[in-house]
C-alpha cells in the first residue's frame, strides 16, 4: 500500500506542478502564446485523477488482502488475537491514504475551477 501511496503522491504532485509551471510560463513577457493553451490543465487534471484513482484502488486492494488474511487459518499469521475484532484493527496507512485522497481532490478542484 505504501508503494501505491508513493506513486499516487507523485502523480498528484506532478500534475499540479505541470499546471503551475505552464501558467507561470505563459505570464512571462516575450513568450510566444501557446498553440493549445488549455492542454497543460487537461494533462494536470488527468495526472491528478490517476493519482486519486490509484489511492482508491490501493484502499480496495488493502481491504481485500486484510479480509483474506483474517479468514480461516491465516488469522494466526496475520496477528489476529481472540478478542481483537476488525473494527479494533486500524492501520495508520489507511488514514494516510484517505488524507491523500482529500488532498488530491482539493488539487483537482483547484485546477478545475481555475480552468474555467
Amino acid at each position: 500500500m505504501m508503494a501505491w501511496q508513493r506513486t499516487a503522491v507523485a502523480l498528484i504532485g506532478f500534475g499540479f506542478a505541470i499546471v503551475q509551471y505552464f501558467n507561470h510560463l505563459q505570464q512571462i513577457p516575450g513568450v510566444r502564446p501557446a498553440y493549445l493553451p488549455t492542454a497543460p490543465e487537461y494533462l494536470g487534471l488527468a495526472l491528478i485523477s490517476c493519482g486519486i484513482l490509484a489511492l482508491a484502488i490501493s484502499l480496495w486492494q488493502y481491504h481485500r488482502t486484510v479480509r483474506y488474511l483474517w479468514s480461516g487459518s491465516f488469522s494466526l499469521l496475520a496477528g489476529m488475537e481472540a478478542d481483537l475484532t476488525k473494527e479494533k484493527m486500524h492501520s495508520p496507512v489507511l488514514a494516510v491514504a484517505i488524507l491523500l485522497i482529500f488532498i488530491g481532490l482539493f488539487a483537482f478542484f483547484a485546477v478545475l475551477f481555475r480552468l474555467t
